[in-house]
């Protein structure tokens, strides 16, 4: 074993990146997009608490914009669908230029909502494209971390069987899934899978009880995707893999690996656009990719097996040069056991 914590992407892609810093750094210390001196209104609608890991990082990113001057930042969470479209309009009525959300479950009204506030920048979590001048869309695109981690988490199973906890089968979960899937099989081709959806963006309980079950039958390693496998990962003494945010100071001992999403290229852009008068209907997907800073990974060295560290590096060398390509496939992952 290698004892030691290692954040893989600060290495290796500043050397690839560096002739490259000055547009899509963001998240590595680069300076950031050149912003106009007055702050513009930026407000974020979420379905859920901005403690709930999707949502916690476009809330960091935006509260980061918020400390540096380049916006005045309001939010509401816990906005039920039902709810979302009058929350929109009631922050395009009160003047803000950008609004951030999710809006997989009202796609409809909201896309409804950008067509009548032409002059109003709208970037929303979605499934699908961009629409009209003003409505853009982004997704968590951290299949390459998630590829990675699942290579770790590969090497690291005894019984070759990994357990997957998702909220909902959508294409922003299931290409994480399916990354990892594939990450693992290429160093380890006989491990197995146990992937079950909870359908709820949000219920520890509930994910927590699915984890058990799949320890219960043998897994010795879980994909946490939602809040609540972790915990029962470390109740049983198995090992955990993290996903968006880095969990590991809250599971010692249980967390191998993360991969994790950096919202803050995705709002940087935006608010750059906006400032300058040059916002567009586009898909910002490009920004949580690896290459711009929007996805890294963190392993745990001290609970993988020797070299295992240095596999994942080197791929991730080749996924930053272009020479390996991690598939996106947006089709609900199944079970092979």
């Amino acid at each position: 074993m290698k004892s030691g914590t290692f954040h893989l992407s600060r290495r290796a892609m500043l050397s690839a990146m560096a002739a490259a810093a000055a547009v899509v750094s963001f998240g590595l210390g680069a300076p950031a997009p050149v912003m106009a001196a007055d702050p513009i209104k930026v407000s974020a609608i979420y379905t859920v608490p901005v403690e709930q890991q999707w949502v916690s990082r476009i809330h960091k990113a935006l509260n980061a914009a918020q400390e540096r001057g380049d916006i005045t930042y309001e939010f509401s969470e816990n906005v039920a669908n039902t709810d979302y479209e009058r929350v929109m309009r009631e922050y395009a009525e009160n003047g803000s230029a950008l609004i951030l959300g999710e809006v997989f479950g009202v796609e409809r009204a909201a896309r409804k909502v950008a067509a009548d506030y032409p002059e109003t920048a709208f970037l929303m979590g979605s499934s699908f494209g961009p629409e009209g001048d003003n409505f853009s869309v982004f997704d968590n695109y951290i299949h390459e971390p998630s590829y990675l981690v699942g290579m770790a988490a590969g090497k690291a199973t005894k019984s070759n069987k990994i357990g997957m906890v998702g909220g909902f089968a959508i294409p922003e979960v299931n290409r994480l899934m399916n990354a990892f899937m594939e990450g693992a099989k290429s160093v380890n081709p006989d491990v197995e899978f146990t992937v079950t959806f909870i359908n709820s963006w949000y219920d520890p309980p509930k994910a927590k009880e699915a984890a058990f079950a799949m320890i219960d039958k043998g897994a010795d390693v879980m994909y946490a995707e939602r809040f609540g496998v972790s915990d029962a990962a470390k109740e049983r003494g198995v090992l955990a893999v993290g996903n968006v945010i880095d969990t590991a100071a809250d599971y010692p001992g249980t967390i191998l690996g993360s991969a994790l999403w950096h919202m803050e290229p995705t709002v940087d852009h935006a608010i750059a656009a906006v400032k300058a008068g040059e916002f567009k209907a586009e898909d910002y997907g490009k920004f949580s990719y690896m290459a711009p800073g929007g996805g890294t990974v963190v392993l745990d060295g001290a609970l993988l097996p020797d070299g295992t560290v240095a596999e994942v590096e080197a791929k991730q060398a080749e996924i930053l040069d272009g020479s390996f390509t991690v598939n996106v496939n947006d089709e609900e992952p199944k079970s092979s056991m």
